[in-house]
């Protein structure tokens, strides 16, 4: 990565950036018609160049670099013109300068006597009044490969780190790399410079001092303590390449220096003082028993939260070293959030996609939650590459579950399809896996796999007859019929591995095909010599257990094949065969072993484990080259682990030392106010940009960077690297303060005022305080005296401006508003009241509503209620205590999200049953009751209804539970119907035909239904299906066509039911709905309603 990095900064970065430099600072001396002539392919010959680069005029001169610069940028080689080139060196002409500069820089290397005629020119360089003069100079000399310049190098490089120009000191920052690589005993010196440019505030240096200190120096993270928080600050406005670099080496540093966050479960012991008068066994009984939570470090807080906002990256690798980041170092609850910036990352090219689906699949396998919402987007595309398609096949089978088994089944039978032969095989593969890892779906997958061996794809038959054999492991008690047709197979297909699999199941299960063992050997015996090597020594061991369990048929079919075996070419065919015959053909010779032959074949095998590649995987950093070829590469940095006790946190502080004069209160007179740039335009704050050199691109995150002279100097250096947005926003604050400023009256400020002011700058004061890296206790102090004197001497405000204030603050905290939420403070916020609102700025504020019109949808009462009951407990289970249920279809009064239960018990029994409770409850994750009240007592004979909520979470799993008297308790058990989990809504054809156009494609689920004549007219088939659903009826335009529309209980999600009659008994059912799972389940059972009488 080191040298791709280089390249892309020392060649083509410096050929753009002096083109752009070259085309401000001097004229073109050309005709209009050059600029196109770099790219042309007339070129002249290389004497023609030549006779031009050693003219008297500047003007060919330049004409010959341009075209030789050209020739490079195409690839062409114009090494020859080295000597021609390298006269021109110490012209006065900026312009060529440059371009023999890019030409030096990518021919110093091979050309070096010649190169080294010229070093004393770019000595003299580096001392030029130009910037890019003095960093050309440095590259072309960096490239240099020669050992004897070593010194004249690390000399130039000192000077260079000391540069005003952040430009020269990022060539610097470069060309250590350079020299490390060509004499690496120069390293304790390069480390010297490191720590100063480590030290440097510019956002152009940071980068790239960072890829020089981990090329030369990555275990020496004592240099980055003290610059561990100005690095987090200035992260955001590095360019992007930096940006990678930097998170890489941060993420390293973080877990060395900070503990780890997975463990918020436990606790940690903390360790107090004793105090004077207690023993050292009182102490140690104390500090037993306080504990404190895990609590995250602030430096730890700092470095997520800043990198957070750049998963919005357009840089796909800075992305996905956030991503990495966040995998490694964030609480696993805020990890999820970086799913979606992943699968933003899939609509990029094919490389960059390759790379993101194998890092989500490592990460699939750990955490398949965080990619359930996004399964659509791992579907395969006809256009996708097969590389492609097998990553998007193993993430969706390391997502299939229970819930989504049925809609990932449907699409590997398309893929099944494909005439990708590599992917369909894959294919193959991934049903093999789901079926082993979701026993529920076992059988129907490998009666889907038998299906398919009857394909006319010979790739897909051998793969099919592979997994076969690998889920017959799992479960072999019932599937004889599937081993005698795939020995039928046999003659037909002629793939090895297919072959040598059916082989290993006949001669493996042989006892349950007694008939069929024989033959299949007797046939394999005339083939044996022309078979591949890995199908004769399964034909050897079907021999031997044919041998060991049926002799009498197979005795002299073994004999035969033993002595064809004997004489094959390859030694490992031969050696088998001595070893079974000595094994199984008893002699004199036979050994101990022979007698428990039958033990060692047919000895019970254990099933294969279906694992993804990806599973050992995550041993490696996600995003690395070691991680994409699942092999340690050189120069790959481990990351450690998590420490037990975090190093000491102080050594990340760093010592600010103010201006005296900085917060100083001016007694005796009214301060004079001065353009504010800040949010909050208090006059203390006007002082503190004065005192910062007047800089007016300052935005919260700078603020909130460790000390004042490193944001001033930051903000120097890199002014120009900040974004649009932020600059339009400040220089709108500040037209905007101006002219309220002109606006303010004289009266003098009211308590409340100046309350609400000084409230507010505490506020912020405290906020910048917080992630602040300097002493904190004295600014506290500083504000509270400064604040104090403003509430005597302060000017009021304009009203309005103190309400367009209070605005901004929330925009700026829009990316996250749980990062910039500030701490809690004792200082009251005072917000402004309505009265200061003036209608302009109402309408304003209106117009900033983030809020958009949505389809009016509401809940109606239920069309039907079937009074049908479900039986709870028997009177002959529950000792005279039977139970029923029924769902009321009305919204439960207890939670909006549970579905409502009315539950009868009844006492039939001779005695009164007291104390009547629910006990014991078994849910399954997400599911929660709302429990009756306790019945104290139900005499014989009579009834009691009581009511109870249930939250089934969108599923129809039962809710286990334990029905309790004083005496005795009863397990039941209380399961809906996919139906009593819906919830009747009201809306208009519109609104439903623009709501089920959203909901298409894996959404929809269709079928044709056969009528039964009765609900062939349209009000039975309502009846029906209303009695089945608590679905809402929806206004229909015509008489054929039904539609009801419901949510869910507990998700709120829409599902619509569509019924369209046709002639002859017919008719067409869709439902749309996101919870495919509701959606199939509630398009079967309406379907099951509507064909049945």
């Amino acid at each position: 990565m080191s040298s791709n990095s280089l390249s892309y900064n020392d060649q083509g970065g410096m050929a753009v950036e002096h083109a752009s430099e070259a085309g401000q600072e001097t004229t073109p001396t050309t005709g209009s018609g050059s600029g196109f002539g770099l790219f042309r392919t007339d070129y002249k010959k290389d004497d023609d160049l030549k006779e031009m680069l050693e003219s008297n005029k500047d003007s060919l001169k330049l004409e010959a670099m341009k075209r030789i610069v050209g020739l490079i940028a195409k690839g062409k080689n114009s090494s020859d013109l080295f000597p021609a080139v390298v006269k021109n060196v110490a012209s006065k002409n900026i312009e060529l300068k440059k371009l023999v500069y890019v030409y030096l820089v990518r021919y110093a290397e091979e050309q070096q006597d010649l190169a080294l005629l010229s070093i004393s020119t770019f000595q003299r360089a580096l001392k030029d009044p130009n910037q890019l003069i003095r960093a050309s100079a440095l590259r072309v000399l960096s490239s240099i490969r020669v050992p004897i310049i070593v010194p004249i190098m690390m000399l130039a490089i000192k000077e260079a780190a000391s540069d005003l120009s952040p430009y020269v000191r990022k060539t610097a920052a470069h060309a250590i790399q350079k020299l490390y690589s060509l004499d690496p005993d120069q390293k304790e010196h390069l480390i010297e410079v490191i720590e100063k440019l480590l030290k440097d505030k510019s956002t152009l240096v940071a980068g790239s001092v960072v890829m020089a200190f981990e090329e030369v120096c990555p275990d020496r993270i004592d240099l980055i303590h003290k610059n561990y928080r100005k690095l987090c600050n200035l992260l955001v406005d590095v360019e992007e390449w930096g940006q990678v670099v930097i998170i890489n080496m941060l993420t390293r540093y973080a877990r060395t220096q900070f503990l780890s966050p997975w463990r918020e479960d436990k606790l940690f012991i903390e360790d107090n003082e004793k105090t004077f008068y207690e023993s050292d066994e009182d102490n140690k009984a104390k500090s037993a028993q306080i504990v404190k939570a895990y609590v995250m470090d602030p430096d730890h807080q700092l470095l997520l939260r800043n990198t957070k906002p750049l998963l919005q990256s357009r840089n796909t690798a800075v992305v996905m070293a956030v991503a990495q980041l966040y995998w490694h170092l964030a609480p696993k609850a805020d990890v999820g959030i970086i799913s979606k910036s992943l699968v933003r990352l899939l609509r990029s090219h094919r490389e960059v996609q390759y790379i993101v689906l194998q890092n989500i699949a490592t990460i699939s396998i750990q955490r398949k939650g965080m990619f359930e919402p996004y399964l659509k987007s791992f579907y395969v595309r006809s256009t996708d590459a097969t590389h492609i398609k097998i990553l998007k096949l193993e993430i969706l089978t390391n997502l299939a579950n229970e819930a989504n088994i049925s809609t990932i089944l449907r699409e590997f039978q398309t893929y099944v399809k494909s005439q990708d032969k590599v992917f369909a095989a894959a294919t193959i593969q991934a049903i093999g896996r789901c079926a082993t890892n979701i026993t529920e779906v076992t059988d129907t997958c490998l009666n889907g796999l038998v299906l398919l061996l009857s394909n006319g794809n010979e790739t897909v038959v051998a793969e099919s007859v592979v997994v076969i054999k690998n889920l017959l492991q799992t479960q072999s008690t019932q599937h004889g019929d599937i081993i005698k047709h795939m020995a039928k197979l046999l003659d037909n297909i002629t793939v090895p591995m297919a072959r040598a699999s059916i082989l290993w199941l006949i001669g493996e299960y042989c006892e349950r095909v007694l008939k069929i063992a024989p033959d299949v050997l007797r046939k394999m015996a005339k083939t044996f010599t022309s078979e591949e090597e890995i199908v004769k020594l399964q034909i050897l061991n079907l021999a031997a257990k044919l041998y060991l369990t049926n002799s009498k048929q197979t005795k002299l079919l073994t004999q035969y094949i033993l002595n064809l075996a004997k004489y094959d070419q390859n030694y490992d065919i031969r050696d088998r065969t001595r070893f079974i015959r000595q094994l199984i053909v008893p002699n004199e010779k036979s050994g101990a072993l022979s007698k428990y032959a039958k033990k060692i074949f047919l000895a019970p095998k254990p099933a294969p484990v279906l694992e993804s590649p990806f599973k050992d995987r995550d041993r490696f950093q996600l995003g690395t080259l070691s991680h994409t070829l699942n092999t340690k590469a050189s120069g790959y940095l481990e990351l450690s682990q998590w420490p037990e006790v975090a190093p000491d946190p102080s050594m990340r502080n760093v010592e600010v030392i103010e201006p005296v004069n900085q917060w100083k209160p001016q007694l005796g007179k009214v301060k004079t106010t001065k353009p504010a740039h800040s949010f909050y335009s208090d006059g203390d704050e006007e002082d503190e940009e004065e005192a910062a050199s007047g800089s007016e691109e300052s935005s919260s995150e700078d603020s909130s960077s460790g000390s004042e002279d490193e944001a001033e100097e930051d903000k120097s250096s890199s002014g120009s690297k900040g974004s649009d947005s932020t600059s339009s926003s400040s220089e709108g604050s500040d037209s905007e303060s101006e002219s309220n400023k002109k606006k303010k009256t004289k009266k003098k400020t009211t308590g409340n005022e100046s309350g609400k002011q000084s409230a507010l700058h505490k506020t912020d004061s405290s906020t910048s305080e917080e992630s602040s890296s300097g002493s904190q206790s004295e600014s506290e102090a500083q504000v509270d005296s400064d604040s104090g004197t403003d509430q005597n001497h302060q000017k009021p405000k304009s009203k309005m401006k103190e309400v367009k204030e209070l605005i901004k603050k929330p925009e700026i905290s829009l990316l996250d508003l749980d990062d910039f939420a500030p701490p809690p403070s004792s200082s009251p916020i005072v917000m402004p009241k309505p009265a200061v609102l003036s209608p302009t700025l109402i309408m304003d504020l209106e117009g900033l509503s983030l809020s958009s019109t949505s389809i009016a949808i509401d809940v109606t009462s239920p069309v039907y209620v079937p009074a049908k009951p479900h039986e709870l407990l028997h009177r002959m289970s529950g000792k005279g205590l039977s139970a029923q249920y029924h769902f009321p279809r009305q919204p439960c009064i207890y939670n909006s999200k549970m579905v409502s239960v009315q539950v009868t018990l009844s006492n039939e029994a001779d005695q009164k049953i007291e104390g009547i409770h629910i006990g014991g409850k078994k849910l399954p994750t997400g599911l929660q009751i709302y429990e009756f009240n306790r019945i104290e007592s139900l005499e014989p004979g009579s009834s009691i209804t009581v009511s109870m909520g249930i939250d089934f979470n969108d599923s129809t799993q039962s809710a286990n539970f334990q029905l309790c008297t004083k005496s005795d308790q009863f397990s039941v058990f209380i399961q809906p119907t996919v139906g009593e989990l819906l919830l009747p809504v009201t809306m208009s054809e519109q609104d439903f035909k623009v709501q089920q156009g959203k909901l298409t494609g894996m959404n929809e689920n269709t079928t044709s239904i056969t009528l039964e004549p009765k609900n062939s007219s349209g009000q039975p088939a309502v009846h029906k299906i209303v009695n089945v659903a608590n679905l809402g009826l929806v206004p229909s335009g015509l008489d054929n066509i039904h539609r009801f529309a419901a949510k869910t209980v507990n998700a709120g999600t829409l599902v619509l039911v569509t019924l369209e009659l046709k002639e002859s008994l017919t008719a067409d059912l869709i439902v749309n709905t996101e919870k495919t799972a509701i959606g199939s389940m509630l398009l079967r059972e309406i379907k099951t309603a509507l064909s049945q009488a």
